[in-house]
This record gives structure tokens, C-alpha cells and sequence, in this order.
């Protein structure tokens, strides 16, 4: 903050604030792009002040002192933002929530340069700000390059004030029956028409579907016609890009890009053909999906709260005397939680030199969190149970840091191993999970070596078959420096891609499958492992929202995806619920279960079905999980058939119907069903108390899977769904092989 020399204390402000993409700081500009003849809205925060004023100068010498009025602090976003209960929702609310601020409205601004200051109780004067108002000018078609005849012309212009452009925006024609599918993993709706979507990567903690907001956005889209006709764009770009899906104009569909400091054009991969050839031409740019190993399509089960090998232990043999088939378990809470790489309670002499660590390094205590990890993997790998570790790309979080971790955190900072402010210093996250911690810039490849090698010794020596790498969201900041020169504006959505790759590179350096699994991502992250849906609500909403989820990040290439079955957070969800969501996860890429961290309060949140069951007594829960469970370990041939195919086909193995049947109005009318590999229909019953469950069945033959009953596609079909029952049909020609998977 620049201060005049005759001060020691000055009001803080920040023209971009924090630079959250959503919610504005108390000491920024709204809009931070100031806009000409629009008004703006001036904050700053300064403690103790009895008044504050904001002084404008214009270029034309007008201009004036106006008063701030104290600002209220932020509640209702705040409580938006912070999705609710959990354990992370008064963070969040807390760091939005700031007092000792001021704000003020300047009234519609003149269309020149000016410069604004403060000042507090008449005395604390900040240094001048520029003000330079920025205006949408008429440009070139030509500025959008690769559009062709889809561009509507003459809607191409360009935001600029004094300065460079700042944004482009143009418009690309709409159909009047074209439905529009894509930008990444969106919860809100598969058919995106009518919304204004964008793509950013952004921890939107719960609620995600309510407010639009997504951890895997990607600048492309689908768009298919009322006949079938169809294709797809892809804005090249790892910028900010803003949509509106016919929102304002429904033979438009606008799109927006920020332009950071490259030039003023914008290029479009545009493709024309079914939605396999689209997402096709979009995979050969961006890169697709390895084949993973057999083991993910098994069931994942884990607990925020299973932080000691005591409870996974035990959890791991419940499961196995329930008779409930369980492949991999996913231990978050097993290390220090300073630098991720170590077992907590484990001793040994900190290296404080930027070495790194072998398992001969460590002893642990026979009483303490994790008396033997070896053992306990070497024991889990015996029962036929993969071991995934949790991750987190942040560094030093917290004051009192272990010497270890102070050290490496200052090797960061002076190796430049970390990711940079635009003055050189080290970035600190300015999110609230982790705050102050700092970030590995994966684009520099030493830093990208030494924290491999930092988790190095977990794969090589204990054996662990992949990491969960939570999080990749806390890169907030236009102008961030990475490695490979890329600022904030361009880098920061790329973040997540580089994070997944590094752990995937370290599994294969090791001689292993590279297991990585994520939440968060971009255009890119394809290539780079598994992912489920994030931090998510135990209710029905969430349920259906996560469906969309799924469709539409599948439709954007995503071939390995799940989510936590009936939702992560909140009270243990009820059976119904619960047994829903497990029915209709036995037919996802990715069948997993987790819960959230609740202080070991009672009744315990797990949402394994024997604590579903005793906290509702309900003793349907473990039979009937057990069954789909069962289920799905018979399903594993189809499923590793269906993912080998989605690879080499780009055909998902998890698709919308629009896939296979895009001139079926009535299928886009039943957003809720989706194909499971080539043969089988699913239809989730997502809404509580139905006793009968309708579903569209597309042109051909089908087979009630549960009844062997035949059916003629093209028509509706409804059938009782009690609560052991999720609807599936299978394709005719595929019944005989199919048959005895499903007991017939």
C-alpha cells in the first residue's frame, strides 16, 4: 500500500481486491473494470476511523471529495458462498466478513482518465490510484479468428479504456431448437441454454448447482440442433471467458474473454459433426484419457474421520465381514497436515536443508495415530484393498510451523519453487482453506521435481497406489507469475492440470498406474486421472444436481468421474436417500463414498451403510447396499470394456442420451437418464417418496434388466421402483451377454 511520508497508518484499498472471481472485497472497485457512464462503487478498510472521504480528480480538472458511509459487512453472500453447514462454512463467511470498511458510489463516469485518493478523519491521505474508465468499441470481425459462418457479424467489440483492450466479446448464431452441452463439469443443468455460464476454477464449497459456479469449467461447448445437426466450439484460451447461452438474446449465444496483456483477437476452434466427432476434434487439441487399471471401477470408500489405522482397520474389516466388496480406501487425515508427506505422530529428525525422505527415516509410536504404515498397507493390499492418499498443493499454513516445514517453506520462497507475486515474493493463498500457505509452481520444473520427490518415498517404499489431489483452486490473482512465464490471468486455470499431471508423473516414474484423483480442473485435465464432483450437500437437490455434473464433464471428455454417494456434508443422509444414490453410483465410472469432517461429534457422520443404518435404524441400508455393491464387482468386465472403448472411441462411457439419439426431442426433455457404456440406460430416481419411476426409452430394443421384460423404444415406460430397485434397460442385442450380471 503506497503511504505519503507523513503518515504511519493509511486506509487500505486494493482497486482488484483480492481478486476473488465472485464475491468483492471490502477494499476494491465494483466492477473492478470501471465502466464509462456507468457508476462505481469505491471500498476501503481502515481501523478506527471516525469518517473517510474518497477524493476524484478527472483529466478535464473536474472531480471533487465525496463521503463514505461505513459498509455492512458481507452476510448474505458470505453465507452463499460458504454453502451452509460444514466445517469449512464459517471459514469462508469469516474471511468475507471484514469490518472497518467504508464504501461509496461515484455517480455515471465520464468516458476519460482520472485518479482517486483517501482520506481518513481528515488527515490519513493515501497516494493517488489511476481511474480509467473503460468503454465496448465496435472491431474487426476479424479479431475472432477460426468462427467462419457461425460468427454473427458485426457483434465483435472490444472493452479499452486509455490503455490496451481489456476484453473482446462477440456473439455466435443460436438455432431456435439448439441445445448447448458443455463448459466442463456444470451442476445446475445439462442443457446450458438460457444460462450464463463461465470458466473459472473456483472451490465453490456445496450448493453448486444453485449458484452456477463449478471446480472444472473448460471454454467448450456443444451445440446440437432440433434435427440432430450438431457442433461444438472451444475458445482457445486459459483466460476468464464469460457465456450467455441465449439468456439475452436466444438467437445469440454471447461470449466474452478477457484479454489480460495479449493482443486484442481471440481464436475459436469451431468442429461440425455428431457430438462423438465434436468432442473428438476438442480431445486431439487438449489431450484424452489414458486407460486406467481395473481396481478404480471397484468401490472407494473413506471418511474424513477415519484418521487413524485403528478406524481404517476396522472400517476396511466391516466391510469385509458385511460381505460388502470394497477395492480401494482413501485415507485424507493421515498426515501432519503441515506438509502433507508425513504420517502424523511419526518421528524423526527434521531436514531442514530441502532434502528429502526415505521410510527408514521414520519410527512411530506403537500409541500413537499410525503406529505402522507398511503394515497396514502391505495388509490391505492382502485383502485386495488399494491404498489413495490425500493431497493438498499448499505449504505452511498457520504460525507455528514445525522446523521441517518452516524450512521448506523458506527453501520455496528463496528457490522460487513457489508460485510469485508480480513484485518476485512468494504468493500466499488468499482463500480461506489453508490461508497464507504457499503454492508449488508446478511450471517450474525443479519445483515440480522436488515435490514429487518430497512424496517420493510414500510410492516407492510403502507402496500407496495414488494420491487424491484435493484442491488446485487457490490461485487468485491476475497478475501471478509462474516459471513458464505465464501471469495469473492466463495460469491460474491451468493450476489444477499441472497439479494432477505431477502426481501422475510420479506414479508412473515408480512403475505405477497414474492414479490421481480431483476435483478441480480445466481444458487439459482430461489426460490426468480420475474425478468426482466436490464438496456436496446430503440432499436431493444435490443428488440431481450431481447428475448433470457427471453428464456434462463426461461430455467435455471427462471419462473417469463419480461422486460422494448422496453427498459428502451435512447429517448422515436418510436411507432413502442414501440408497438412491448408491443404486445409481453402481452404474457410475467412479462408485465412492466419503464424509465430512464433523470434531468426531455424535452421531458420526460416515456414510459407511452400517452408520446410515444406526443412525436412522434402519436395517434395509446394508442389505440393499450390499447388493449393488455386489453389483458392481460383477459389473467390472462391462465397465473396463466400456472405458477401454470411451478412450479409443471418445464415445463416454458415462453420456447423456443426446450422444446417441441428438434428434430425440423427448430424450432432451429427461436430462436424468444417461447410458452407462454402450448397452445399458440408467434413469436415477431422484425424488423421495416415488413408488413408480417413468423413463424415456430412445428407439429400439430394451430389456428390463430387474424383470426380463421386453420393451419397444420410442415411447415411455414406467415400472415400480421400491427402494432396492434403480431403473436400468439394456439394449436387446446385449441381453444374452448381460444377463447373468444382473441375475437373469
Amino acid at each position: 500500500m503506497n503511504r505519503t511520508d507523513r503518515v504511519s497508518a493509511v486506509p487500505v484499498h486494493r482497486p482488484l481486491g483480492a481478486e476473488h472471481p465472485y464475491a468483492p472485497s471490502s477494499d476494491q472497485l465494483v466492477p473492478p473494470v470501471p465502466l464509462a457512464g456507468s457508476p462505481l462503487r469505491v471500498g476501503a478498510v481502515v481501523p478506527g476511523a471516525a469518517a473517510m472521504e474518497v477524493e476524484v480528480a478527472w483529466a478535464d480538472g473536474s472531480g471533487g471529495t465525496r463521503a463514505m458511509a461505513p459498509a455492512a459487512e458481507a452476510g448474505a453472500e458470505a453465507i452463499a458462498l460458504a454453502g451452509g453447514d460444514g466445517h469449512l462454512g464459517a471459514a469462508q463467511a469469516a474471511a468475507l466478513a471484514v469490518s472497518d470498511a467504508w464504501t461509496c458510489a461515484l455517480p455515471d463516469l465520464p468516458a476519460q482518465p482520472g485518479r482517486y485518493r483517501f482520506r481518513a478523519d481528515g488527515e490519513l491521505v493515501t497516494d493517488w490510484f489511476p481511474l480509467d474508465p473503460a468503454s465496448w468499441r465496435p472491431a474487426p470481425d476479424e479479431a475472432v479468428r477460426g468462427a467462419g459462418d457461425r460468427l454473427v457479424p458485426g457483434s465483435v467489440e472490444l472493452l479499452a479504456g486509455a490503455g490496451p483492450a481489456l476484453r473482446l466479446r462477440f456473439a455466435l448464431r443460436l438455432g431456435p431448437g439448439d441445445h448447448v452441452v458443455g463448459f466442463g463439469e456444470r451442476f445446475d443443468a445439462v442443457d446450458q441454454r438460457g444460462r450464463r455460464p463461465d470458466s473459472v476454477v473456483f472451490e465453490q464449497y456445496k450448493s453448486q448447482g444453485e449458484v452456477g459456479r463449478t471446480y472444472l469449467p473448460m471454454p467448450f461447448a456443444h451445440v446440437i440442433g432440433a434435427d440432430g445437426a450438431g457442433w461444438g466450439f472451444h475458445v482457445r484460451t486459459d483466460r476468464r471467458v464469460w457465456f450467455d447461452v441465449g439468456a439475452t438474446d436466444p438467437e445469440r449465444l454471447g461470449v466474452e474473454v478477457d484479454l489480460g496483456c495479449g493482443g486484442p483477437e481471440v481464436e475459436l476452434g469451431v468442429y461440425t459433426g455428431s457430438p462423438t466427432q465434436v468432442l473428438a476434434a476438442f480431445l486431439d487439441e487438449v489431450g484424452r484419457a489414458p486407460e486406467q487399471p481395473r481396481w478404480v471401477l471397484r468401490l472407494w470408500a473413506s471418511g474424513n474421520e477415519w484418521n487413524t489405522q485403528r478406524v481404517v482397520t476396522e472400517q476396511i474389516e466391516r466391510h469385509l465381514a458385511e460381505g460388502v466388496p470394497v477395492g480401494v480406501v482413501v485415507i485424507e487425515a493421515w498426515s501432519d497436515e503441515e506438509g502433507f508427506a508425513v504420517w502424523r505422530d511419526a518421528r524423526y529428525r527434521p531436514r531442514t536443508d530441502g532434502s528429502v525422505h526415505s521410510a527408514t527415516d521414520f519410527d512411530y509410536p506403537p500409541d500413537g495415530a499410525w503406529p505402522d504404515p507398511a503394515g497396514m498397507i502391505e495388509d490391505l493390499h492382502a485383502k485386495g484393498v488399494r491404498v489413495v492418499l490425500w493431497q493438498i498443493p499448499l505449504l505452511g499454513s498457520g504460525t507455528e510451523l514445525g522446523a521441517e516445514t518452516a524450512a521448506e517453506v523458506a527453501l520455496m520462497a528463496e528457490r522460487g519453487y513457489a508460485v510469485r507475486e508480480a513484485d518476485g515474493s512468494a504468493y500466499h493463498n488468499r482463500g480461506w482453506w489453508f490461508p497464507d500457505a504457499l503454492m508449488p509452481d508446478f511450471t517450474n520444473p525443479d519445483a515440480r521435481r522436488w515435490w514429487q520427490d518430497r512424496h517420493r518415498w510414500l510410492v516407492r517404499d510403502l507402496g500407496v497406489d495414488g494420491f487424491k489431489t484435493d484442491g488446485g483452486e487457490h490461485a487468485w490473482g491476475h497478475d501471478l507469475r509462474y516459471a513458464d512465464g505465464r501471469r495469473g490471468d492466463e495460469g491460474n486455470n491451468r493450476y489444477p492440470v499441472e497439479y494432477a499431471a505431477a502426481f501422475g508423473e510420479l506414479m508412473a516414474q515408480e512403475g505405477a498406474a497414474p492414479v490421481t484423483f480431483s476435483r478441480a480442473g480445466y481444458a487439459g485435465s482430461q489426460s490426468h486421472g480420475l474425478y468426482w464432483a466436490g464438496d456436496e450437500n446430503s440432499t436431493w437437490e444435490a443428488f440431481r444436481h450431481s447428475v448433470n455434473a457427471g453428464i456434462t464433464a463426461a461430455a467435455c471428455g471427462i471419462v473417469y468421474w463419480g461422486w460422494d454417494i448422496a453427498g459428502f456434508s451435512g447429517p448422515v443422509p436418510d436411507p432413502e436417500l442414501y440408497l438412491r444414490a448408491s443404486a445409481a453410483s453402481a452404474f457410475l465410472p467412479v462408485m465412492q463414498y466419503h464424509s465430512e469432517f464433523n470434531h468426531h461429534r455424535r452421531p458420526l457422520r460416515d456414510r459407511t451403510p452400517w452408520n446410515v443404518a444406526e443412525v436412522h435404524g434402519d436395517d434395509r441400508v446394508v442389505p440393499v447396499f450390499r447388493t449393488y455393491a455386489r453389483l458392481r464387482e460383477r459389473l467390472l468386465d462391462y465397465l473396463a470394456e466400456a472405458a477401454r472403448t470411451a478412450v479409443r472411441t471418445d464415445r463416454p462411457l458415462l453420456r447423456g442420451l443426446f450422444f446417441d439419439w441428438p434428434a430425440d426431442a423427448e430424450a432432451w426433455r429427461h436430462p436424468g437418464e444417461f447410458l452407462c457404456g454402450d448397452d445399458l440406460l440408467v434413469h436415477p430416481v431422484t425424488e423421495p417418496g416415488a413408488a413408480t419411476w417413468t423413463t424415456w426409452l430412445p428407439e429400439g430394443q430394451w430389456v428390463d434388466v430387474w424383470s426380463g421384460e421386453r420393451l419397444v423404444g420410442g415411447a415411455a415406460v414406467s415400472r415400480e421402483v421400491p427402494l432396492e430397485i434403480v431403473p436400468v434397460y439394456c439394449r436387446a442385442e446385449a441381453w444374452p451377454r448381460l444377463a447373468s450380471v444382473f441375475g437373469g
